[in-house]
């Protein structure tokens, strides 16, 4: 099976092209190489085939989003070539033209297809959350307050008063569109608008809902309970499937997406599943060893310093980091070593030192040189030289 191309070197558009660069580009390729225009050629139908796909994606929000994240498997599934060439059908200049000449002209190409507009999925909400370092570690439920459209509970979504009903629109018959025919260099092109009237609908309202004005929907809060997952990290995500806003028309709701992010820790940092740890010891607990208690997000753990450990060593405590997503497994704790050394000592503590010192066979000069002192003394040797 051949490898798909590319989508944006399919429309020959950089990655940052706008919206109507892309629709731009769709249209110039899509006169060139349609099948009305190219009777009989293989290789233009399978580049027109190939140029829908790709508008498809790209001038679809949520599409483009998925794909620039995750390539052509963030988008397989989501219905490509269902009616054959990307979905838009093969039935000749209609399906694809109308657009086309509707903005040259104001309307479709050869009459188009009459019907009102069709039921429409609701737009998706985006909403984060702020958990902490723990909770991010091993899950949590958490209330998460959502503003979305509803259905009005008062017409039950009509948009009509109770007690009335929707009419069908007097301007175009229910279709959701008017033809007109007009004069152009290429002939008589009969085009195709919506309804002004009903706005493509098919129907009007003669008596509006006073609650919802006529939308059919009004604006609530809602408290979504989230399930939060063990081993989530900052700046993923939750899927709600069918959380988002109300659809229109009978179409189903949007999806909520849940953004999680997570609080710093006074003593844990994080890298990936692991877990990172800077733990201090006294000179003597490193010099003769000890037998330490180590935080970790289970609680304390005792762990044996062996004698002599130097500042920087780090140890691991298996199993005691992050919980992996969906598993049982979890990561790992590393704790850096930091010998801290008394900055005050009194007159026995440093005969003490002295004394040791003495034994390990060491000098011990009791003030070195600052930098500021060595400079002072390159420059008076450099006077007494000249």
């Amino acid at each position: 099976m051949a490898t798909k191309r590319d989508y944006y070197d399919v429309l020959g558009v950089n990655k940052t092209a706008e919206a109507q660069e892309i629709k731009k580009a769709y249209r110039k390729l899509a006169m060139k190489y349609h099948p009305d225009k190219n009777p009989g050629d293989k290789e233009a139908e399978e580049k027109f085939k190939e140029i829908n796909e790709a508008y498809e994606v790209l001038s679809d929000e949520t599409k483009r989003r998925n794909y620039d994240q995750f390539g052509h498997e963030g988008v397989n599934g989501q219905g490509f070539g269902g009616q054959g060439f990307g979905g838009q059908g093969f039935g000749g200049f209609d399906d694809i033209f109308g657009d086309i000449f509707g903005d040259m002209f104001g309307g479709g190409f050869g009459g188009g297809r009459q019907r009102r507009r069709g039921p429409e999925r609701g737009a998706d909400i985006r909403q984060s959350v702020t958990i902490s370092f723990e909770e991010a570690a091993f899950g949590k439920k958490v209330q998460v307050k959502v503003n979305r459209s509803e259905e009005c509970d008062e017409c039950h979504g009509s948009g009509a008063k109770p007690g009335t009903s929707k009419k069908t629109c007097p301007t175009c018959n229910g279709s959701g569109q008017v033809q007109s025919v007009q004069r152009t260099p290429f002939g008589n092109i009969a085009s195709t608008r919506t309804c002004a009237t009903c706005n493509g609908e098919g129907e009007v309202i003669d008596s509006p809902c006073s609650k919802c004005h006529g939308k059919g929907s009004i604006r609530k809060t809602k408290t979504i309970e989230v399930d939060i997952p063990a081993g989530i990290d900052e700046g993923q995500m939750i899927k709600l499937s069918g959380q988002g806003e109300l659809g229109t028309r009978g179409g189903p709701r949007g999806d909520l997406y849940i953004v999680v992010n997570v609080k710093n820790h006074s003593l844990f940092t994080r890298e990936g599943y692991d877990v990172y740890l800077e733990m201090p010891i006294t000179f003597a607990q490193a010099a003769l060893g000890d037998k330490i208690k180590v935080p970790t997000l289970d609680g304390q753990v005792e762990y044996t310093i062996p004698e002599g450990t130097q500042t920087g060593t780090v140890f691991r405590l298996k199993s005691k980091g992050i919980p992996k997503l969906r598993s049982n497994v979890r990561g790992d704790q590393y704790v850096k070593v930091t010998v801290e050394i008394p900055k005050k000592l009194n007159e026995k503590q440093k005969d003490l030192i002295r004394e040791f010192a003495k034994e390990c066979g060491e000098e011990v000069h009791e003030r070195q040189k600052t930098l500021s002192d060595k400079v002072d003394s390159f420059f008076k040797n450099l006077k007494k030289n000249k």
